[in-house]
Formats: structure tokens, sequence, C-alpha cells
């Protein structure tokens, strides 16, 4: 059974369950001065406080999936990383594994639709990474056979399992739920983590002698995907949509590549590229790369194209609001900018399950399927 199985967090709910029972029964039993009366004692308490964590625990990541499996728990890495001699040419997007939407009828792909796990390649970066792609149901409609769906890439924070944006996220659901209430047009999501050099935390950019994540994200993984499904090569065919990581992500691509992206929408996002521990050094010393993937930077001093971007935050639990409203200010035309604020609202799940509904929409209102 998975770690975000709910056979597992029930499991651990009856135990918790069954040993506070046990010690409310058995503690007359142990209430003796004995040594044995004291071990009993201490091994109940110790046994039902243990499971009462696991279950809490378990609960806790089923919600916000911290951990996507028993190896992702215990540091274990499985995901695909970087080759190093990768071939200039072949399939660049290999299917691994085809999943039914748990919608109704979600077992007939032209009903539900499909999620497809794969290995997208990139001939330029050198860099292979797994992904998710969510094909809608008119995908597979014998009246649609010949038409082409705008796509979105679709990233995680840092350090997140695409899992998250399945489970937790919910993105095929919701684009699914979108499009069936006609709020949206029918899309492609292509959905990963920014992870594609693991462990390190790249924030997608083309770090000099390291991974080129940022080629792979503008350029490997569109063309990739454009010449593996029925999606629009143009940038008017492609967006971009991400979450803290994922968000500095989304609107770093779509600002430094308009020819490629159309729309950037980044929920909450920072808007300058960290740098500790888990990045390394990215510039390696160079100050103009590093001006470069500052975001406010870059809309003062380099040209803006036509892009269109939506940023969120909120006015309580967010620590970007400041940086938010100065991207804002800075964004000039023919470049476009809107923007969600709540009220309140933490960096976590419950806040972008708020948002990603309507930036769905809002990312659908400015691709084009032709």
């Amino acid at each position: 059974m998975g770690l975000t199985s709910n056979k597992v967090l029930a499991l651990a709910v009856l135990a918790a369950a069954a040993l506070f029972a046990a010690t409310v029964w058995l503690w007359p039993r142990l209430a003796r001065r004995s040594w044995r009366a004291v071990l009993g004692r201490a091994g109940l308490l110790l046994a039902t406080q243990l499971a009462l964590f696991a279950a809490v625990g378990l609960a806790a990541n089923n919600y916000f999936l911290f951990y996507g499996s028993w190896a992702d728990l215990l540091g274990r890495e499985q995901e695909l990383g970087v080759v190093v001699d990768h071939s200039a040419g072949g399939e660049h997007v290999k299917v691994v594994e085809k999943r039914p939407m748990d919608v109704p009828g979600g077992h007939h792909p032209q009903v539900g639709g499909q999620i497809q796990k794969v290995v997208i390649s990139g001939p330029k970066s050198g860099i292979d990474s797994p992904a998710y792609v969510y094909l809608p149901p008119e995908y597979f409609q014998p009246a649609h056979a010949r038409r082409t769906f705008p796509a979105a890439v679709v990233l995680t924070g840092y350090p997140g399992t695409a899992e998250n944006l399945l489970k937790g996220l919910r993105y095929p659901r919701t684009a699914y739920e979108q499009a069936k209430a006609g709020r949206m047009q029918p899309m492609v999501l292509v959905m990963l983590r920014p992870t594609v050099a693991p462990p390190r935390d790249t924030e997608c950019v083309d770090v000099p002698g390291g991974p080129r994540t940022e080629t792979y994200f503008a350029e490997d993984l569109p063309t990739a995907v454009s010449r593996a499904y029925r999606v629009g090569g143009a940038a008017r065919n492609w967006g971009f949509i991400g979450n803290s990581t994922g968000g500095y992500c989304a609107l770093k691509i779509a600002l430094h590549h308009p020819g490629r992206f159309a729309a950037g929408a980044g929920l909450s996002a920072y808007y300058k590229a960290a740098e500790d521990v888990t990045t390394g050094e990215l510039f390696r010393g160079d100050a103009k790369l590093r001006n470069r993937a500052d975001l406010l930077w870059s809309l003062d001093n380099l040209p803006q194209g036509r892009t269109s971007f939506l940023v969120t935050t909120s006015r309580q639990g967010e620590g970007n609001l400041a940086g938010t409203r100065d991207f804002i200010a800075k964004v000039k035309a023919p470049a476009r900018v809107s923007s969600i604020t709540l009220d309140s609202g933490g960096h976590n799940f419950g806040t972008w399950n708020r948002e990603i509904p309507p930036a769905l929409v809002w990312l659908s209102g400015r691709l084009s399927a032709a």
C-alpha cells in the first residue's frame, strides 16, 4: 500500500483508536507499583502517542502531499535525471503508462479524458524528465480528430513531486470540470516538477557548466510535445503556470521567451532566483545572468514582448505581496498583467486550490487552438 493510500491512513487511525481503548481498559491492571506495571503503562502511552502521531502525519501528508511515496519519505530518489550523452534524433516523448480520469465515465478517454505518464527528452538541453500529460475528452472524440489543442506547462514548487499536481492540486480534474462547464476551452496539460536535475534546485536557469533547465522548458519541452500530440507549436498555443518555485519559473520563462509562450501564471511566485544550499552556485559570478534571473530587473531593463502575465498573492499570509505589486507596476505594453489578491491565504495547497480554477480559465482565454 502506498504512502498516500487511504487504506494506510485508515489502518493508522484504527491502530491509534485501538491503543487508546486498550490503555483505558488495561490501566486499572497496570496501576500497581511493580516494574512490570510501570513498563506496561509507559509502553501503552508511547505506543498510543506514536500511533496518533502517525495518523495525524499521514492525514496531513495526504492533504498537502509533502511526500508522494515511501521512497520519497525515506529519501530514495527514483525520478530520472540528467542524461549526459543524449541522441539528437528519435522519439522525445515516451509514454510509460496510461491512467483513466477519476470522473464519471473516466475509464473511457472520449468521455473523461486521459492522463499519460511520460518521459520527455531534450536534445538541446541533454535532460530527460518524467511528466504527466492530461489529454481532454475532446482529444479522443472523432468529431475533433483533426483539431489541434492549446497546451500549458504546469510546474510544482520545490521540492514537490509531479504527483502533487494530480492529487493535491487536482489540475486535470479542474481543467475537465471548467471545460465541461463551458468556462474554458479544452487544453492539454504537461505536468512536472521544476527539479529536472534532482536533487538540485536549478531555479529554471541555464547553469554555466551545469543543467540547462531553461533551455529544457523553453525549447525542448514544447517542441517535443507539439510533435508527439496534436498541439500547436506557436506561442499563441502555449502557456505556463506554476506555484511557488514553479510560479517563478512560469513567469520567468514566459517573460524571457515571448516567442514560445503567450502567457505565464505565477501562483504565490517570488520574483528573484533563490540562491542557497539547494541551488548551489547558479551563476558562477556572472552578474548579467544573475540580473536576468531577477524578474523585476528584467522588466525594467529588457524589452517586453506580447506576453500576458497572471500573478497571485494575499493581503495576509503570503510573503510576496510587495513583490507582486512591484511586478504589476513594472509590466508595460505590449505585455499585459492580471492579478488575484486574496484577503488571506498562506503558502499552501489550500490557497492554490482557490486560485487554480480562475487561473486556468484566465490562461485558456489567452491561448489559441489554431
